[in-house]
C-alpha cells in the first residue's frame, strides 16, 4: 500500500516537473485600441496572461500595438481580465487609470499607440487576477518636457509613497512631446 501511494505521488511529481518550463505564447497586433482589449481578454479567456508589449511600425508600413501574452502549464491564470486605457492627455489617463484602481486593476505595461486618426496616444495595459490581494490601488502622472522637472515630481511621488513603474515620451495635444512617468500606491 505504501509502495503505492509512493509511486504515485512521484508519478505525479514527475508530471508536474515535466510540466514545468514550458510556455505557450500568442502574439496580438492590431491598430485600434478597442480591439486590443477585446484581444487581450479572448486571450485570457484560454489562459493567458500579459507578457509585453510595444507600438510601432509593422513591416507593412502601418502603426500596430504588438502584445505577447503567455501561457504557463504550470501556473493557474483563471478570471483575469485587462483593462486598456489609451488617451492623448495625462489628466484624462491619470483619472482613468484610478477608476481602474479602484476595482484593483494593476498595471502591466505602457507603450505608445498611433492612432488612425494620426494622433498619439499613451496606452497602458492593466490586468485584474481575482487571486491578487492588492486591493485599490492609486496612480500618480508626471508629466513634462524637462528632465529636471521629472526628477523633481518623482521624489515628491516616492516621499508620499508611490513606486515607480514605467517611462514613455508621449505627444501631447499641443504638438509637443513629453516624458510621462507612471507611479503607484496600493492601498488595502
Amino acid at each position: 500500500m505504501h509502495f503505492r501511494v509512493f509511486t504515485t505521488l512521484a508519478l505525479s511529481a514527475g508530471m508536474l516537473i515535466a510540466a514545468e518550463g514550458k510556455f505557450d505564447y500568442r502574439v496580438l497586433a492590431t491598430s485600434k485600441t478597442s480591439t486590443m482589449e477585446k484581444e487581450l481578454n479572448a486571450a485570457a479567456a484560454e489562459g493567458y496572461i500579459f507578457a509585453g508589449a510595444m507600438g510601432g511600425e509593422s513591416s507593412f508600413g502601418g502603426s500596430e500595438v504588438i502584445t505577447i501574452m503567455k501561457k504557463d502549464a504550470a501556473e493557474a491564470t483563471a478570471g483575469r481580465k485587462y483593462r486598456l486605457v489609451a488617451t492623448s492627455k495625462t489628466s484624462t489617463m491619470e483619472k482613468e487609470l484610478n477608476q481602474a484602481g479602484e476595482e484593483g486593476f494593476a498595471y502591466c505595461g505602457q507603450t505608445v499607440f498611433s492612432s488612425t486618426f494620426g494622433g498619439k496616444e499613451v496606452a497602458v495595459i492593466l490586468e485584474l487576477n481575482p487571486d491578487s490581494k492588492a486591493g485599490r490601488i492609486q496612480y500618480k502622472l508626471a508629466a513634462t518636457s524637462k528632465t529636471s522637472t521629472m526628477q523633481k515630481e518623482l521624489n515628491q511621488a516616492g516621499e508620499a509613497g508611490f513606486t515607480f513603474l514605467g517611462v514613455v515620451v508621449g505627444k501631447t495635444a499641443f504638438g509637443g512631446s513629453e516624458v510621462i512617468s507612471i507611479l503607484q500606491k496600493s492601498e488595502k
